[in-house]
């Protein structure tokens, strides 16, 4: 007889009930994901949000991108010392939200 084990839904309710937990309380939260960039392979990375909805980053390897939503629509991305650009956000393939080339899929947190 095959059981679906309860455990890993259960830990994936509790890791969001935390990201929702630090969210409300107005602390920065890390949520593990997988990142592309451009069309290189699938790694993994990390989101790391300060203020949900306005300012989050992805590090994925030694590279960390840099966004702020300005609250009407616009979104900057600053990678290391680079100068600020501005990105839109779409949804691709493999339930992955990506800003003009860089890509992010897993449990995202959105606002």
């Amino acid at each position: 007889m095959n059981h679906l084990h309860p455990l890993p839904s259960l830990l994936t309710a509790c890791a969001a009930l935390a990201c929702q937990t630090a969210a409300q309380a107005g602390e920065p939260f890390t949520v593990p994901l997988e990142c592309r960039l451009d069309s290189n392979a699938w790694l993994p990375c990390t989101m790391t949000v300060e203020r949900l909805g306005e300012h989050w980053w992805l590090q994925v390897g030694r590279r960390r991108f840099d966004f702020r939503h300005d609250g009407r629509g616009r979104i900057e991305l600053q990678e290391a010392q680079g100068t600020r650009r501005l990105v839109q956000p779409s949804w691709r393939s493999h339930q992955a939200l990506c800003w003009d080339g860089i890509c992010a899929k897993g449990d995202l947190p959105l606002d």
